[in-house]
């Protein structure tokens, strides 16, 4: 089992804010701040300050909060988006610069040279105020590598202390990420960031394969949050280092927590199959898998629920059998004899095959019914 040397930023206040119709106000942020902080996360983006003065308050009232995880707002290479962030009293900022030719051609229109020189005089700007500084090279994954590599040279010779690859439209697979990172890392002095988007479903897995290869700090938001598909889920990333690398210094039992809360203050609901916080992420229905995880709760369940602060549910349905009544049953005060349970088991085989949910409600009035039929 390999050690990792990690730390995660979790931008779920910044990056996460980004998704199409989500806003956070500045109690929602400091709230989910809190948790973040509580969970052991090591840097929260608390966000944007040079969008709106509204946001530098949010952004300063996280600061303000005597939180331990050191507080990092969003900048581009500009003197104003830096003051805006320095005025908040941030412990870093992640400054950004488009690399890819594609980003500096549409964007810029001024050569990469100029670019670079005004980004390194931002970076020594920002230096010089004594915040950490790091720079995120925007589009990284799609930069040709010597030039990418170039770049973070530059900035680390102009004071920056990290440098960010950031697969901005989440085009790598897992294996181009591991090749770019070991790359990046065996080039350059400077510790790396990785930062990744969901477009192709590989975020998690990039953003874990990044760290194998030597990737210091890991980008995430609760629940995937972000941008089109989202970025790289904090829970993912928490649980696969805990039960894959043996990283134990995040208490993980607020993760169910923090999920409810950013669902609900974001509105965006999360997917009932979504791993680790969805609702179906421990539910069980099959009548063979109910059977053996009253056994032994690993035959079926690799990840335990109260883990992260969820519970376990059978539910119900087509695929029931006779053990998940019976237990199921006797958690809601029903102890059922034979003809019981399989009158029981008959009605919520029929209901689910008429495709009626069998919602806790629907099993009450099946039990009662039971009772009813058998006993009078």
């Amino acid at each position: 089992m390999k050690k990792l040397n990690v730390e995660i930023c979790d931008v779920t206040l910044r990056d996460g804010e980004q998704t199409p119709g989500v806003t956070f106000t500045r109690e929602e942020k400091m709230e989910i701040a809190s948790l973040l902080d509580a969970t052991g996360v090591e840097v929260i983006e608390a966000g944007f300050p040079a969008v709106s003065g509204k946001e530098q308050e949010a952004v300063k009232a996280v600061c303000q909060m005597g939180l331990d995880a050191r507080i990092c707002a969003l900048a581009r290479a500009k003197k104003g988006d830096i003051d805006a962030a320095l005025d908040c009293d941030v412990d870093m900022i992640g400054l950004f610069a488009a690399t890819s030719d594609l980003h500096i051609r549409t964007k810029y229109k001024k050569s990469r040279e100029a670019v670079m020189a005004e980004t390194c005089e931002m970076v020594e700007y920002a230096h010089d105020h004594g915040v950490q500084v790091r720079f995120g090279a925007e589009d990284g994954s799609r930069t040709d590598l010597q030039d990418l590599i170039n770049a973070y040279r530059q900035v680390a010779a102009a004071g920056a202390d990290l440098g960010t690859l950031a697969d901005t439209v989440g085009c790598m697979t897992p294996m181009e990420t591991f090749a770019r990172v070991q790359a990046v890392r065996q080039a350059v002095d400077l510790p790396l960031c990785i930062h990744c988007h969901d477009d192709l479903g590989c975020a998690t897995a990039n953003t874990l394969v990044a760290a194998e290869a030597g990737a210091f700090q890991l980008h995430t938001t609760v629940n995937g949050l972000g941008e089109r598909a989202g970025n790289t889920p904090l829970e993912e990333v928490l649980v696969v280092l805990a039960m894959k690398n043996d990283l134990n210094r995040y208490d993980l039992s607020h993760i169910a927590a923090l999920s409810d809360l950013v669902a609900h203050t974001s509105g965006v609901e999360v997917a009932r199959n979504k791993a680790v916080v969805g609702a179906n992420a421990f539910a069980h229905e099959s009548g063979i898998h109910i059977a053996a995880l009253l056994e032994d709760p690993s035959t079926y369940e690799y990840v335990r629920p109260s883990l992260v602060g969820r519970d376990r549910t059978f539910v119900l349905g087509k695929h029931t059998g006779r053990h998940a009544v019976e237990h199921v049953a006797a958690s809601l005060g029903y102890h059922l004899d034979g003809e019981e349970v399989r009158w029981v088991l008959r009605e919520v085989k029929r209901r689910s095959e008429a495709k009626c949910h069998v919602t806790p409600e629907v099993l009450q009035d099946i039990l009662c019914a039971a009772v009813k039929g058998v006993h009078g």
